[in-house]
């Protein structure tokens, strides 16, 4: 959760590509109809993902789209500060303990889970970040580090 944005779209962008040379469409135009296809109304995405927003939200009134509602959650980077990603070569997250990687990734997100939840499983994890899940605790973060 990123607040309020202000962003103007002839200024600050001008034209932008929506079908590349190659003829395909470009991911601007793309995932706003892919979004609205599947009917899409809540989107969770990295903060390095922000700048691209308003872009879409433009695209969607010229088509006539609803707005999806939109958060931005910090994106974890490595001790450089370098995003975790495999473009960036990060080693991949282990599926051999997920309740331990849950745990981890509240953790990293600010939600405070109790020790208690260690040791619970998915699914009880999965209920307990449901239930407590305070997206006020990520306000203008941009990055975590891991």
């Amino acid at each position: 959760m990123q607040g309020f944005l202000s962003h103007n779209i002839r200024s600050q962008d001008g034209d932008f590509i929506i079908k590349r040379k190659d003829n395909i469409t470009a991911y601007q135009l793309a995932v706003v109809i892919d979004d609205y296809q599947q009917n899409i109304t809540h989107i969770v995405r990295g903060f390095d993902l922000l700048e691209s927003t308003p872009k879409q939200i433009y695209l969607q009134s010229l088509l006539g789209y609803p707005t999806p509602y939109y958060c931005h959650v910090p994106i974890i980077t490595d001790q450089q500060g370098d995003k975790l990603s495999k473009q960036s070569f990060a080693q991949a997250v282990s599926n051999k303990k997920p309740e331990k990687t849950l745990f981890l990734l509240l953790e990293l997100l600010k939600q405070n889970p109790p020790l208690l939840l260690k040791s619970a499983s998915v699914d009880d994890i999965l209920l307990w970040a449901i239930d407590h899940w305070n997206i006020e605790r990520l306000k203008k973060i941009s990055t975590m580090s891991h």
